[in-house]
């Protein structure tokens, strides 16, 4: 309420009822609003608290140019217009208009619909305007605080009011009334002037004295306020005397205390410590030898000016500080978070419920092999900062003591770098129903905790690990996909791979030419480029032999020299015909075999650039096998190539200790010194051609034992 120090109407919501509550005392004390006593027709209104009484709507407009449920000024403090109704709680129906003269102690019924209610002269005039969608052309006025009301015409035509606004300043007697003659017109503005009904501005004889009560209780907020109000009878223009007030404290009073901070009051008015509140908690932060304020249970209302009386037993108590030993020590991050970003500054606060940090030794270890001590509070006010070079979860322990005793407390940190990068690594091909090994490597390696969750083909629940490799079955022939995100804080990164998984498969070992080591900067997105090339250019040269990109999965490797692995799958269509079979495979690897030994499969890399794809010269078959009805046949092939290995030591190693060989080597040697000259001598003779000299491999058929030229 304006112009009233601590007066305060509220709206409370019990047993589902809203019910309107005023206070004068800044809440302590909540009353119900004491109905009229009769209606506007003078008839009788039986309305008896606390079952019955006056509620009133208080929204107050935030549009300056209409008025609210509600309005009072700081120039007029005992009057209050507000809408409302009479009963047992608040209601939208049967809303009529109040208004109280006396500061909320007693209200009359002014008008049985809602108007807005504008203040002139320092409330000395009030002005009434209907609240209608109607076209109107008559106002209300009061000069006597709204116990009468005289009707007036403003307009010779009814305007569809949409506004009112008044002069600036309290003292005016203007106003504005804005709006329209009909819905097409435009806006219309009417000034109305007052100032022709008052012949005289107000003298001293005109007021009388009117003091602020509540029910009776002259004392609010700690003293007696006595105003000067116009007489109700004079009608002259207040101006500058209106208002004018005198003030004198109360002798305190229990009325004049609230409980305080962490007690509430009893049902026999007694201000008693709440079961949450610890009374002692108050001397946690003082130091020996000083004092503090130790509470009586109450504090006096803010702004209450009362003096003497209670004042003092109700005042809270200097008192010593007692000396205690360190009980319920803490010790916590500036931020609350128990992580920190490695090489970054971390701030732990030291916190004690009871005893002097001030007088205490405080030690604090950081878990990475370094500790301090502090010898004062002074040291670690703004917290103590630390800054941690590794990765891992750190014990940080502090310790306080005094010569009464000691307590410590421990925080376990985890020190952590930001996840730049994830990649999953897997196999390219698996055969159906055996393990596959996935691993996430993730940079940098030394991150910190950090979770794993894979997801596997089309399962909808994932499988969450703290480890980064894990192993997996896959059930399903096709292509499958595995995907990985890991979550480190507040970051989360993924990854997501496809496996092609089937029974049987083959694969081959490809090589390219070496000009193209000279352009692979060895990084995934340049090698899934260089294996979609190569896919085409093998697709497009076994064409003919219908062999389509479906069959074909081709991996460039990391490192260097540049090579690749070639897989040739038994893909089938959606109808689940047309699945290849494993004499399928073996003929499509003959194939692309060939194609490979004859050069034809080839890819420009850029202009002038011509890179050569071939079987690489460790097998002509296939390096995985994995069909059952050919691993035989590879093993048999591999202990062909050791026994043919071992045959060819045997004889190079023995070659002396059989007669007929060693003249057949020591003929051939004679024969090489007339055969094979330096590379000068040989270059000297024009007349030999090139290919008419042997070749390692043709000396190889003719002896032995192969001895390096130059």
């Amino acid at each position: 309420v304006a112009g009233i120090k601590g007066m305060f109407l509220a709206n409370k919501k019990i047993d589902n009822q809203v019910k309107t509550f005023i206070t004068y005392n800044k809440g302590r004390d909540w009353s119900l609003l004491q109905a009229p006593d009769m209606d506007l027709r003078g008839n009788p209104i039986r309305c008896l608290l606390p079952y019955c009484s006056l509620h009133l709507h208080l929204k107050v407009s935030e549009n300056p140019y209409t008025s609210g449920n509600i309005a009072s000024r700081d120039t007029a403090p005992s009057i209050i217009v507000a809408s409302g109704n009479i009963g047992t709680e608040l209601s939208d129906n049967d809303i009529s208009m109040f208004v109280s003269s006396d500061a909320g102690n007693t209200w009359r019924q002014i008008f049985e619909e809602e108007h807005s209610v504008l203040y002139l002269d320092q409330g000395g005039v009030l002005v009434a305007m209907k609240h209608t969608s109607l076209p109107i052309r008559h106002l209300w006025l009061s000069f006597d605080e709204g116990r009468s009301w005289s009707k007036y015409s403003f307009t010779s035509l009814p305007l569809f009011v949409d506004g009112v606004l008044g002069e600036p300043g309290e003292e005016t007697l203007i106003m504005t009334v804005f709006g329209h003659f009909s819905h097409r017109s435009e806006w219309q503005l009417v000034k109305v002037d007052y100032k022709s009904i008052f012949d005289r501005r107000c003298a001293e004889e005109d007021y009388r004295p009117w003091q602020l009560h509540s029910q009776g209780e002259a004392c609010i907020m700690g003293a007696k306020r006595i105003y000067r109000k116009r007489k109700s009878e004079k009608k002259c223009m207040q101006g500058k005397y209106a208002a004018a007030m005198t003030s004198e404290p109360c002798v305190c009073t229990e009325a004049d205390f609230d409980c305080d901070y962490g007690y509430e009051r009893h049902s026999n008015g007694q201000c008693l410590p709440a079961f949450w509140y610890n009374p002692s908690s108050l001397s946690k932060d003082c130091s020996l030898g000083q004092s503090y304020l130790n509470s009586t249970g109450y504090r006096k209302v803010v702004s209450n000016n009362c003096t003497d009386g209670v004042r003092e037993r109700y005042t809270a108590k200097p008192q010593q500080c007692p000396g205690k030993a360190p009980q319920g020590l803490r010790i916590i991050t500036s931020d609350g978070k128990l992580t920190a970003e490695q090489g970054h500054n971390v701030t732990f606060l030291v916190q004690l419920e009871e005893g002097d940090l001030q007088r205490s030794l405080i030690q604090v270890d950081f878990g990475d092999g370094i500790a301090v001590s502090y010898a004062n509070l002074s040291s670690t006010e703004d917290g103590i900062r630390h800054i941690y070079q590794n990765v891992g979860i750190f014990r940080v322990t502090v310790l306080v003591e005094n010569s009464l005793g000691s307590d410590n407390a421990v925080l376990y940190l985890h020190v952590t770098c930001p996840l730049e990068h994830v990649h999953l690594s897997l196999p390219f091909v698996t055969t159906k129903n055996k393990e596959v090994n996935a691993t996430a490597v993730v940079w940098p390696s030394q991150v910190g905790t950090l979770t794993y969750v894979w997801w596997f083909g089309n399962n909808t629940e994932p499988l969450i690990t703290l480890e980064g490799s894990i192993t997996f079955t896959f059930s399903v022939e096709g292509m499958n996909t595995i995907t990985v995100q890991v979550s480190a804080v507040n970051t989360i990164l993924q990854d997501t791979k496809t496996i092609a998984v089937y029974e049987q498969f083959q694969s081959l070992r490809l090589s390219f030419s070496p000009n193209l080591d000279d352009y692979n900067p060895d990084i995934p997105e340049w090698r899934k480029d260089i294996s979609r090339v190569v896919k085409r250019a093998l697709v497009e040269v076994s064409n003919v032999h219908c062999i389509s990109s479906k069959h074909i999965l081709v991996a460039v490797l990391p490192g260097l020299p540049t090579s690749a692995e070639l897989f040739i799958l038994p893909y089938q269509d959606a109808t689940g015909e047309n699945k290849r079979t494993a004499a399928d495979l073996e003929q499509i690897s003959e194939t692309l075999i060939q194609k490979l030994n004859q050069n034809l499969v080839h890819f420009e890399l850029k202009p002038g650039v011509r890179i050569l794809a071939h079987a690489a010269h460790l097998t002509a078959a296939p390096l995985v096998d994995l069909t059952p009805s050919h691993s035989g046949s590879a093993m048999l092939m591999l202990l062909s190539v050791v026994f043919v290995g071992l045959a060819v030591f045997v004889i190079y190693k023995f070659k002396r200790k059989i007669p007929g060989l060693n003249i057949y080597a020591q003929m051939q040697n004679e024969k090489d010194q007339e055969m094979v000259s330096p590379v000068s001598q040989r270059e000297s003779i024009p007349n030999v051609p090139q290919s008419e000299l042997m070749s390692p491999e043709q000396l190889v058929d003719e002896k032995l034992e192969v001895q390096p030229i130059g």
